[in-house]
């Protein structure tokens, strides 16, 4: 089965509407995401939600697991071992931009290389025309025997 999203619409009058895009701000939220985090919520407690007013809710209730920013104990050895993978990467990273660099200058002394091996097809001609006009003025030695 495949997990692609779906879209819901539905009509509320213009009140509601208001009232709901007033919640939205107030909690520096889309439309859509107030909807989506109701609808979680909803599903999460297999439609079981009780509205309750804000004033009626308890001090322990806002400030519990909903602290921001949210705090998480890491083990030392979690956060030496991030460490020695961020050093790790570092010196990779390091070693890639040696190796494009070691790259580039061989390139470099490969297109050197070429172009002393190239022979251009304008010499050639001038080569060949230069040595048809020595033989031209030389006569052949074969037709002296």
């Amino acid at each position: 089965m495949s997990n692609k999203n779906k879209t819901v619409s539905f009509r509320v009058n213009q009140d509601s509407f208001e009232k709901l895009r007033s919640i939205a701000e107030e909690r520096d939220l889309s439309l859509s995401a107030l909807f989506r985090d109701y609808v979680d919520m909803l599903i999460a407690h297999d439609g079981k939600v009780e509205v309750v007013p804000e004033h009626e809710t308890t001090v322990s209730d806002r400030s519990g697991s909903d602290e921001f920013p949210p705090t998480v104990e890491v083990p030392t050895s979690f956060v030496r071992e991030h460490e020695r993978l961020e050093l790790e990467a570092k010196h990779l990273r390091e070693q890639l931009d040696e190796y494009k660099e070691y790259v580039t200058h061989l390139q470099d002394r490969i297109d050197n290389e070429e172009q002393k091996d190239v022979i251009q097809l304008e010499d050639l001609d001038r080569d060949l025309h230069t040595a048809d006009d020595d033989n031209e003025l030389r006569p052949d030695r074969s037709d002296y025997r």
